[in-house]
């Protein structure tokens, strides 16, 4: 069966006509469901106004009277991706199972709907692979152990490491996984209990260009439009992002806003990504190609005159030296197509496209973000917003779609080796004195020295200077670039601690394990794409000794002496809102019974929030036009390694597997393959199915061959969530030199057919 790619067909539930049927195979008596192309997102199930369809996992579903007794439903927000779907965790209060799980039709964000992983992949809560109690490594194994010994013991070795070689020696990796209020309570542990800034966490594998290059360029790092207002949108420009795998609901209100609302769509992406099946217009550039495909566009669109001076003059600087670099020879249409491999004509057509509509809504994910010129790629999205005046606008913006339920929030929590909570740099005197004076720390307890980036803290590790690391919710092993470089740092650090709901491939190797509570098991909230900040409620107990993770480091700060005395999730939030300016007005009582959430900067409690960024003004208050140039990525193809791999997601998983794949439905919907084109596949002799062996400088895996005519020729994609083809043993460690993120998208690569013997 293929996977995802070549099953796009999910749509919003009003989109689901009696012709959509027509156009897919019947299922049920000569095909099964996988023959079809449904996605299985469970939203049928959710309308069926019979009961007819239901999950086979809740027995009690259809039969009323046993239902409302035995089964309550909880609002709360989805696990997986940025999005920040609500969702209703049907629970067995009894048995402390989720029955099922359906969409909370009231949340504007999924108005109802969930993708197959909200609503299916759930089997992890309960599952008895859960961690239930502290282990601690001695003898070379993992022994249970109380909660008081193994945080004596990481408290006595943190406080030995910090003695012996300084608190620099020691780092700790937040989560996106975790609340706003436990990445916030990290990050306070790590820089006034130990007194480093060597915090960080995934957004560093995701999203770093964006904050990085939109601070610079508009004052903010983040989304600029709501969800809502896609409708809205004349013109909708997607690239660098598998929109229908990666974030299916927001796909799905593109799909809507095309439909109902005359909305068009443009993709740029190097793979024929589903979502390019909608559009009216699609290129493949070819990897690492974006900044001298957007340059060539908007010199196209200074020729034609379509730009705005008078936005322009009013609320940018910086014009002359843009159209100084713009209007270079280099980017021509000829010299563009050749680079990018976009013909002229298509160049010709997303120029007039863009600088004609009324307003333009770019989206953009990782496809932009993960290259040593990401942050380039980002600056070049903006200066390309900024000349069409297409920022402070309903239904335009510069919108990247975040990968986890809250990496937006644990950035605003000032989970970042440079920045406190609210993104204020920590080597500005007042912001120290202001974090020195709410923490009751002297100034001199507060460092001034930039931490180590999550990308750089495995090279610190290997060269002497890191001798403690503490993991909150992240799994390194499998996440990181160049994993044989990964394992040889954890291998030799002196102090492992990771605090994580299962035994990970990065648990696996730590001196200490302790078990944390997942997401229905706690309180506080999360902060989606968007920057809507929701609030996650209880819907279940945590197993055995598992504690929710602001819990466990409240015990070990106060092991150290800081004397903590946080009696509730509440007390911490409100230390948030009173160190960071945006989310001043977002009180817990405001959130507590508010279904919509609140989008930050909210300054006060009369504050509304802000759906929509820069109206009349950028946050850094003149927005910044910086010119950048094209550049090649760290590694090209070459004779020996002809060939460049690409990696990323599938609808059915998510991230490095841990959750999803204790979900067996969706094991079994998404198995480790190889995206190849036609044409190499027949270069290399390979049919759908067959072994291949990928190498690059760095490590070998094999893995089955997935052949497509969506995959461009040259060019191998490789989801990362499998550890058994562990895409990160391939991946290149070269990181973008101002954000710091790794270039997961290109290296150089050679795949060859892994000959079977058969058996006699």
């Amino acid at each position: 069966k293929a996977i995802c790619f070549e099953k796009d067909s999910y749509q919003a539930l009003p989109e689901l006509t009696i012709e959509t049927q027509r156009r897919a195979p019947r299922v049920g008596f000569k095909a099964s469901m996988d023959d079809s192309d449904c996605v299985q997102c469970g939203n049928c199930v959710q309308v069926c106004p019979t009961g007819a369809l239901v999950d086979s996992r809740d027995k009690t579903q259809g039969r009323e009277e046993v239902r409302e007794l035995a089964v309550d439903a909880t609002s709360t927000v989805c696990t997986y991706c940025g999005v920040g779907c609500r969702v209703e965790l049907h629970v067995d209060k009894s048995k402390n199972r989720i029955m099922r799980v359906s969409g909370d039709e009231a949340s504007p964000v999924n108005q109802g709907m969930l993708c197959v992983k909200g609503r299916s992949g759930f089997d992890f809560i309960n599952s008895p692979k859960r961690l239930t109690a502290p282990l601690i490594r001695k003898q070379g194994e993992l022994i249970p152990a109380s909660w008081e010994e193994a945080i004596g013991y990481i408290a006595n070795k943190l406080t030995q490491v910090k003695a012996d070689h300084g608190p620099q020696a020691i780092s700790a990796l937040s989560s996106a996984k975790a609340t706003n209020e436990e990445n916030f309570l990290l990050q306070k542990f790590i820089r006034s209990v130990i007194g480093t800034n060597n915090i960080d966490h995934c957004a560093r594998l995701c999203h770093a260009s964006t904050v990085t290059a939109l601070r610079q360029t508009l004052g903010s790092g983040a989304m600029t439009n709501d969800i809502p207002s896609i409708k809205a949108s004349d013109l909708i420009f997607i690239l660098g992002s598998d929109t229908t795998c990666a974030h299916p609901i927001i796909a799905s209100h593109i799909k809507q806003a095309i439909s109902d609302h005359g909305a068009r769509l443009m993709v740029a992406d190097p793979k024929k990504v589903g979502i390019a099946d909608s559009a009216e217009l699609y290129v493949a550039q070819r990897p690492g190609t974006d900044v001298m495909l957007l340059n060539a566009i908007m010199q196209q669109i200074l020729i034609n005159g379509w730009h705005k001076p008078h936005y322009i003059e009013l609320r940018t600087q910086g014009f002359q030296a843009l159209q100084n670099e713009l209007m270079k020879e280099d980017y021509s249409l000829d010299n563009a197509a050749l680079i990018t491999g976009v013909s002229q004509a298509d160049i010709a057509l997303m120029a007039r496209k863009i600088g004609t509509a009324k307003k333009t809504a770019i989206y953009y994910a990782m496809g932009i973000t993960q290259h040593t010129s990401g942050h380039d790629n980002v600056t070049a999205i903006s200066n390309l917003q900024l000349l069409m005046g297409n920022l402070g606008v309903q239904g335009a913006g510069i919108n990247p779609l975040r990968g986890q339920s809250n990496v937006q929030g644990a950035c605003d929590m000032g989970a970042l080796y440079k920045y406190y909570p609210g993104y204020q740099t920590v080597d500005k005197p007042e912001h120290q004195s202001k974090f020195a004076k709410a923490w009751q720390k002297g100034t001199q307890d507060l460092s001034t020295e930039h931490g180590y980036s999550a990308t750089e803290m495995m090279h610190a590790v290997t060269k002497g200077k890191l001798r403690a690391m503490y993991v909150m919710g992240e799994n390194p092993v499998l996440s990181d670039p160049d994993q044989a470089h990964v394992l040889e740092a954890l291998e030799q650090i002196e102090l492992l601690v990771v605090q994580d709901i299962f035994m990970t491939e990065t648990a696996e190797l730590a001196h200490v394990v302790l078990p944390a509570a997942a997401f229905a098991e706690k309180r506080g909230h999360f902060t989606n794409t968007e920057r809507r900040v929701q609030q996650l409620r209880i819907a279940l107990n945590p197993p055995g000794e598992a504690k929710a993770d602001w819990q466990i480091v409240q015990m070990l700060a106060n092991a150290m002496g800081a004397q903590w005395d946080y009696p509730n999730e509440e007390s911490i939030w409100q230390e948030v809102i009173e160190v960071t300016p945006q989310y001043q007005g977002i009180s817990w009582d405001r959130l507590e019974n508010n279904i919509n959430g609140l989008q930050w900067p909210c300054h006060d409690e009369s504050h509304p929030g802000t759906p929509i960024l820069h109206k009349d003004t950028f946050m850094r208050g003149i927005g910044k036009l910086i010119p950048v140039g094209y550049r090649l990525p760290a590694e090209m193809p070459d004779s020996e390694y002809p060939l460049t791999l690409s990696t990323g997601r599938l609808l059915e998983q998510f991230h490095t597997g841990t959750l999803t794949r204790k979900t067996p439905g969706l094991d079994k919907l998404a198995s480790p393959k190889v995206m190849i084109s036609v044409y190499d596949a027949e270069q290399l002799g390979i049919g759908n199915g067959d072994m291949l062996k990928l190498s690059t400088r760095r490590g070998e895996i094999e893995i089955a061959a997935f052949v497509t005519k969506r995959a461009q020729v040259g060019v191998l994609f490789l989801p990362f969530h499998f550890a058994e083809a562990a895409a990160n043993k391939l991946t290149i460690n070269a990181l973008d030199p101002v954000a710091k993120i790794p270039e997961f998208k290109i290296c150089a690569v050679k795949a060859q057919k892994v000959e079977t013997t058969e058996l006699a």
